[in-house]
């Protein structure tokens, strides 16, 4: 990974999380200072949407970690795993928050459920995404394995040699 794709990525992981940051300080005023006008559960919103950031933030965390391990060249260990699920586990968590916003919507969507069906529907789009993580895992595991692998034969070579 060539370091101009590094610093790119690293860049735009600050801003989103400095993004995040700054929403979940919104949503902590907004819960402190705002009264709910009764239209809609706004209480539950603002909690999931400052949940939903931290979810966020882990991925992004375990995504930099990961993205130093590529540079070091330590990607291929056991070690990486630990990151890869944590941005399994927070986009799962992102899901089951997606569909709790769908939940609360709900009632207010009795004329035209089409909105909570297209609702539902990103809730699965993000759960997608999640399974698409866990089969580059399992793709991470196959390589971890065969640099193990690799590894072992070189060193049985070079006691030959």
């Amino acid at each position: 990974m060539g370091k101009l794709a590094v610093h790119a990525l690293r860049a735009v992981l600050v801003v989103v999380l400095v993004g995040t940051v700054f929403v979940q300080a919104l949503m902590v005023w907004a819960l402190a200072t705002d009264p709910e006008d009764g239209s809609l559960p706004l209480t539950p919103l603002r909690l999931i949407t400052i949940l939903g950031m931290v979810s966020a933030q882990v991925a992004l965390v375990c995504v930099w970690r990961l993205v130093t391990m590529v540079r070091r060249g330590t990607v291929f260990s056991h070690a990486a795993f630990r990151y890869v699920d944590g941005v399994i586990g927070a986009i799962v968590a992102a899901a089951l928050m997606w569909f709790g916003v769908t939940a609360l919507n709900a009632p207010g969507q009795r004329e035209d459920p089409g909105v909570t069906v297209i609702m539902g529907g990103v809730g699965l789009a993000i759960l997608g995404v999640a399974l698409i993580v866990l089969v580059m895992r399992m793709l991470l595991a196959q390589a971890v394995a065969r640099d193990i692998e690799a590894a072992r034969m070189q060193a049985e070579l070079d006691e030959v040699i």
